[in-house]
């Protein structure tokens, strides 16, 4: 981590984070004292998040995956920080947050290892049957299945940037899969496959998942790719191929991905996003955890020790670089803030 710019002499700035946040990167959070950056731990639902920050008195905040839509924004001052504790900013209105003179941040590289880790051991836990087994083993039942080898299986992935590469390289050169990569755009295919192990690089979706075994999806939640995966796509899968989703659930059509596996058009799905959260299913009669082909997991994919460090001082690090004015270094979700307070230079 760089030198912080605060002088340590300044008065203390106080930081609300969001409670589950707060316990996942505590000590970093408490140490951060020592640099005049005191964080106190707040209830998530966005009314009692907002009355945390008026009694504590925070300057900024960090905020996990829940959705803020009005009063918390109204609750900062102009100048505050909005930092996103994780990648996805889908839950921040970063266009009210720009009016309002609000700078949202992210962190950005901070859990790609963590991601691309748990994509690949829901690859293998689909390919050994590892749920299915262990749990009638803990039942009392020795259930032998037969799996499959991942060595010479081939692996679409839907999205080629730094969490999908990180996919790719584990599993083309750690595993010995075939990958394929599919991004919305022909330039630097070559790039990719030199440097992270795709066999081929296309932008056709059907190209990409004609032959996979595996599909996995690495796109961000955007207007363009809500319900991406529907059932217009899925038709295109081959019916031995797998779902694997780590990226943001309303990037899925649940309805047909729970149609597509129900029926047995495609093999399964292993997912760690989805669209409510915590879980609830797209229709009551369409329940993933009702089918024994599908694998869930509680949006956990970045959720290791190391990349809620990572994430906490990224956090952290935006928040003094706005203490200090250098505004143009942050993580800048809404770099149209700056113009309107007139920073853009700084």
């Amino acid at each position: 981590m760089q030198t912080s710019p605060l002088e340590t002499t300044r008065a203390p700035v106080t930081i609300a984070v969001t409670d589950l946040e707060f316990r996942k990167a505590e000590p970093v959070f408490r140490a951060a004292a020592g640099e005049g950056l005191h964080c106190v731990g707040v209830p998530v639902a966005e009314r009692d998040f907002v009355e945390g920050v008026r009694k504590s008195g925070a300057r900024h905040v960090i905020v996990g995956v829940e959705a803020y839509t009005g009063p918390l924004y109204a609750a900062l001052a102009a100048g505050a920080v909005i930092a996103r504790f994780g990648v996805g900013h889908d839950n921040l209105d970063k266009a009210q947050a720009t009016a309002r003179g609000l700078y949202c941040t992210n962190t950005p590289g901070a859990l790609d290892d963590s991601v691309a880790e748990h994509t690949i051991a829901l690859v293998l836990a689909a390919a050994r049957q590892v749920v299915t087994v262990a749990g009638a083993l803990a039942a009392g039942r020795w259930q032998g299945r037969v799996g499959g080898e991942l060595k010479g299986k081939t692996l679409a992935v839907i999205g080629c940037g730094p969490i999908g590469c990180r996919v790719a390289a584990i599993a083309s050169r750690g595993l010995g899969m075939r990958v394929v990569g599919c991004k919305r755009t022909a330039d630097g295919a070559d790039q990719l496959c030199r440097e992270h192990g795709f066999a081929e690089v296309t932008t056709d979706f059907a190209a990409a998942v004609r032959e996979a075994d595996f599909v996995s999806l690495h796109i961000p939640n955007v207007p363009e790719t809500r319900r991406y995966l529907g059932a217009e796509r899925l038709a295109q899968l081959s019916p031995r191929a797998w779902v694997v989703n780590t990226a943001r659930g309303a990037v899925v059509d649940e309805v047909a991905l729970f149609d597509a596996l129900a029926s047995g058009r495609i093999a399964g799905a292993a997912l760690d996003v989805f669209v409510r959260e915590p879980y609830e299913p797209a229709a009551p009669e369409k329940d993933f955890r009702s089918l024994a082909n599908v694998i869930l997991t509680p949006h956990v994919g970045g959720s290791t020790a190391e990349a809620c460090e990572r994430m906490a001082r990224r956090a952290l690090w935006n928040i003094r670089l706005a203490e200090a004015g250098r505004h143009t270094e942050m993580d800048l979700l809404n770099r149209a803030v700056l113009a309107s307070l007139g920073k853009a230079g700084r």
